[in-house]
């Protein structure tokens, strides 16, 4: 009885051995009834690359057991000197991202920051792909980007559409960069084209379709109430930490300079419903690295050259406290009777102790330029009660005395309408609010932090402006 029972199933092993050999479709291939996929993001790096080292490690570990992609929700550029100032402006940041393993990024409104023929370059150099549905670049030298991407990983697809602000400025619909370095560019407001792109989820065959945005986390919630064809949107712009949920959406952001990195666990089941595991990593608790990938950021560092002394703060001076200084050195060092910042412009604190270059330079990453107009109290008036802007100032005191602008000379007398005054500024004040400065400025020769840097080396005088409250608002 034991030998017929081997015999038969000798005998049944021996059939579906030939027939599997004669036809592929004799033994069923059972698919998974999930998927899942892993994808690491960052937004709003500003030029701090220190910490790609850590999550180049994180992400490596991760790829040994899970399907994985790397996304950035742009502002890859301003805010690190070393990467500002190098010779190929923005390039370290296109190079670690690049050895990090990025696989797309959304362009931010400070990728425009040094203008269209630089970013061209960093494009043309980035092994990772850029995407942006609100834009034309017809006109320009920069190639158009595509407005989505679908990446395949194994059995995975995921489609990116990517969205940048359209905030910068009263008149134009432009990001919030510097106008003068996006001339030759079209942008549109994220809701005039995202209906376009409503559908490819479906189009795309994709298992999940995500908003790679650079808009806001007010507008990413907006999108999710009132388009809610995403299944994911990551964001960045806002340099918030988002972990929410609107309308059947998830919503993700992680913070700003690199601090930290988000982890989205993705499960995707057969009908193509997602649900999510997240994780937001503060890569401050991470003690391991990729070794090569820090010794090139290191390297980058220590090659800048920045961190020769030029002064010595007596305290330690908030952002706030920097612009009081800020605009008091560039009255002095430009020679004029009135000086504005605006305080999106004061990017860093001030320690106590030592100033070096590396310091002016995060304090303004911008490269802005230095310019002068000569204008009358009655159009400084205009500008400050129309456009509203909050600015730092120094020279002058502006107060408001109900409706009215009060502007006072250094004696404490009232500056009547029709004086003239010169006023020094960065230029990018003038560019975004040019319904107020229409006559031509005087161009100078250096950026205001390279006047800054100037200001600093030819005065000796300790910096403390704790005590300073040269700050107007119209309200």
């Amino acid at each position: 009885m034991s030998l017929n029972l081997k015999q038969f199933l000798f005998a049944i092993i021996f059939v579906i051995t030939s027939c599997s050999k004669e036809s592929n479709n004799i033994v069923p291939i059972v698919e998974e009834s999930e998927k899942k996929i892993t994808i690491f993001h960052i937004n709003d790096p500003h030029g701090n690359f220190d910490n790609f080292s850590k999550i180049k490690y994180l992400i490596d570990q991760e790829k040994e057991n899970n399907n994985v992609l790397f996304v950035c929700a742009g502002d890859i550029f301003s805010g690190n000197p070393v990467v500002d100032n190098y010779q190929e402006k923005g390039y370290p940041m296109i190079d670690l991202m690049n050895k990090a393993g990025v696989d797309i990024s959304v362009l931010g409104n400070h990728e425009f920051d040094y203008g269209e023929a630089i970013l061209k370059d960093r494009i043309a150099q980035s092994e990772f792909d850029w995407i942006c549905a609100n834009m034309n670049t017809s006109n320009s030298v920069i190639p158009q980007p595509e407005a989505y991407k679908t990446i395949g990983v194994n059995n995975i697809k995921i489609t990116f559409l990517g969205l940048v602000e359209t905030n910068g400025s009263d008149n134009e619909t432009i990001p919030s960069t510097h106008p003068w370095r996006v001339k030759n560019i079209d942008f549109s407001k994220y809701s005039e084209i995202i209906n376009n792109y409503s559908n490819l989820k479906t189009t795309e065959n994709a298992d999940v379709y995500i908003g790679l945005s650079h808009l806001g986390t007010n507008s990413d919630i907006s999108i999710a109430n009132n388009y809610p064809f995403f299944d994911i949107i990551i964001g960045g712009h806002s340099h918030a930490k988002v972990n929410s949920k609107y309308n059947n959406t998830y919503i993700y952001q992680a913070s700003s300079n690199l601090n930290y990195l988000g982890k989205i666990e993705i499960i995707i089941d057969k009908d193509k419903n997602v649900t999510t595991t997240y994780n937001l990593i503060d890569l401050a608790t991470i003690s391991n690295f990729d070794s090569s990938l820090k010794l090139i950021a290191d390297n980058y560092t220590k090659n800048a050259d920045l961190d020769e002394v030029i002064g010595y703060a007596e305290a330690y001076h908030s952002n706030t406290q920097v612009g009081y200084f800020y605009t008091d050195a560039l009255k002095n060092e430009m020679n004029v009777d009135l000086t504005f910042q605006n305080t999106g412009g004061i990017r860093n604190s001030l320690n106590e102790g030592d100033i070096t270059k590396r310091e002016i330079f995060s304090i303004d990453p911008f490269n802005n330029g230095s310019v002068t107009y000569s204008m009358t109290i009655e159009e400084i008036k205009y500008f400050l009660k129309e456009s509203k802007e909050g600015l730092y100032y120094a020279g002058l005191t502006i107060e408001q005395s109900g409706d009215s602008i009060i502007i006072k000379n250094e004696n404490g007398d009232i500056l009547s309408d029709n004086t003239s005054i010169t006023l020094g500024l960065n230029d990018y004040i003038p560019a975004v609010h040019s319904n107020y400065f229409t006559s031509t400025p005087t161009t100078k020769e250096f950026t205001t932090a390279e006047t800054i840097i100037n200001y600093l080396n030819n005065n000796s005088t300790p910096v403390n402006y704790t005590q300073y409250s040269n700050y107007f608002k119209y309200q």
